[in-house]
């Protein structure tokens, strides 16, 4: 197991990652309340295809847990039931977590499928935990960094289960983002401690200082972008998801900081670039960097000028993602180093 390790640290990082780039795709269709209850949908292991299944119909069989739309409200089957000619509500609760009672089999699907890939990445986290397992007697940092970071899973599970019962709450959605982040520096870590603590790179003081000043600045823009994201999907509530391209018409003093603080990344990062050439610090990564910051700039303004083309949300908030891994990463090349 402990050859396989490295490999196994590879796939739980890829997972999460592909949490992210599902998580974003909810964010770019709007389907956050594709399903109104959680872990299930509509109470179903396996979400309706159809409104009909969802929809109260006389002489009919529904089973206990099922949620059913009507009148724009939410119920709840108390027990089996079979229906008779005419709605009883005693055999039915209100649904009170949330008031949210609309269907789109799209949005359901595509949440769904969001919440498969986290169901995937969780049993990718059991095959972690076991192999950290086998090094508590040689390396405790690398056990207590994979179970610190499947427990950060679970707290994440829960607040994705908050997220829908608040009905995206923005508080929430931030956090959870930023959680999923601290996954992301924790699994990091831990490929970094069993495939590069042998190595040596150049080392640069202002190099390195400028590495934690990029890593602090790209997580506090991803939470910043959150919350613009939430004052999108408030104005898409009022506008409608087919007029989401007016939700940026009148934007709040949060979305000018975002796009201005940009400029700041950019200058902080192009700094990076100029010291490992000048310097030769020879970390290849950097590079990576650059065309992630050129991805995620020109996202943000096709985002606003082009009206939101599709897929730009997506790439936008997954390479964000990946950004800060990398700069993370970068920062635990340079700190590791020895100076020459």
């Amino acid at each position: 197991m402990k050859t396989k390790f490295p490999k196994i640290v590879k796939i739980t990082i890829i997972s999460v990652y592909l949490i992210f780039l599902a998580g974003s795709i909810v964010r770019m269709t709007g389907s956050g309340m594709g399903c109104p209850d959680w872990p299930k949908c509509f109470g179903y292991y396996i979400p309706p295809t159809s409104e009909e299944q969802i929809t109260w119909k006389p002489n009919s069989e529904f089973k206990k847990g099922l949620i059913i739309i009507k009148g724009e409200t939410l119920f709840v089957a108390e027990k089996n039931i079979k229906t008779s000619d005419e709605f009883n509500k005693k055999n039915w609760t209100n649904y009170t977590k949330h008031d949210y009672a609309k269907f789109n089999k799209y949005h359901t699907w595509t949440e769904y499928i969001n919440r498969l890939c986290s169901v995937l990445a969780g049993f990718i986290f059991l095959f972690l935990i076991y192999g950290a397992s086998k090094f508590w007697k040689t390396n405790k940092t690398i056990t207590l960094l994979a179970f610190t970071a499947f427990f950060l899973m679970l707290v994440e599970a829960w607040l994705g289960k908050t997220v829908v019962d608040t009905n995206l709450k923005p508080t929430i959605i931030t956090i959870h983002m930023v959680l999923g982040l601290i996954i992301i520096a924790l699994l990091l870590k831990l490929k970094f401690n069993i495939s590069e603590r042998k190595r040596i790179y150049r080392y640069n003081a202002i190099f390195n200082k400028l590495l934690i000043i990029s890593v602090i600045f790209s997580l506090f823009q991803i939470a910043m972008g959150t919350q613009v994201r939430q004052f999108i999907d408030e104005q898409v509530k009022q506008l409608g998801f087919e007029n989401k391209n007016y939700s940026l018409m009148n934007p709040s003093f949060k979305f000018y900081f975002h796009r201005s603080f940009t400029i700041a990344i950019v200058l902080i990062n192009l700094s990076l670039f100029y010291l490992n050439q000048v310097k030769n610090l020879g970390y290849k990564l950097v590079n990576w960097v650059i065309l992630l910051i050129f991805l995620e700039t020109i996202t943000g303004i096709l985002m606003y000028y082009a009206e939101f083309p599709l897929g730009t949300q997506a790439i936008h908030l997954l390479s964000g993602a990946i950004l800060f891994g990398l700069q993370f990463y970068l920062w635990m090349q340079s700190k590791k180093t020895v100076s020459n």
